[in-house]
């Protein structure tokens, strides 16, 4: 998924496509390091995740799960979610237990990353478009197995 990033005191941007790997690596935190070395202040930072598949669509296994979890995750997390995750229609239903599937939410994670860097949530914007569900819109290599990539810019 692309996440876009933009100070809007100093004009600087980046953009970044992180999915469960570069969650798992913690990318997000890499590149906030940057910000802050260029003097971003964290209320400074707009940050927008972009369209991507969704939880309904992104099936692993059990073992991947928990292994996401354990790199990904925070332990020490200490943001409220609770509220940020209603306003932004998150939820924990799963459906697939039945099957040994498990839905992984990538903006979820991507978004906990964030609030867990001090972005303020009201500066984190993310888009409810899924790549793998709207086949005219977006090339997905978990729907059809494409090399067709998507173009994401952003300008300062």
């Amino acid at each position: 998924m692309p996440i876009f990033f933009a100070d809007k005191r100093t004009r600087n941007v980046a953009c970044l496509h992180c999915g469960r790997k570069g969650l798992e690596k913690k990318i997000i935190k890499n590149l906030v390091k940057i910000f802050d070395n260029l003097g971003t202040s964290r209320d400074n930072l707009l940050v927008a995740i972009g369209p991507a598949i969704s939880k309904e669509h992104y099936l692993i296994d059990k073992m991947t799960l928990k292994e996401f979890y354990e790199k990904a995750e925070d332990k020490n997390i200490t943001v409220n979610l609770a509220k940020a995750e209603k306003d932004l229609c998150f939820s924990d239903s799963n459906h697939f237990k039945e099957k040994n599937l498990n839905q992984l939410d990538l903006k979820r994670s991507a978004y906990k990353q964030l609030l867990n860097e001090n972005i303020p949530n009201t500066n984190i914007d993310i888009s409810n478009l899924c790549t793998y569900k709207l086949k005219n819109e977006f090339n997905s290599w978990r729907r059809n197995k494409t090399f067709s990539r998507q173009w994401n810019l952003i300008c300062s």
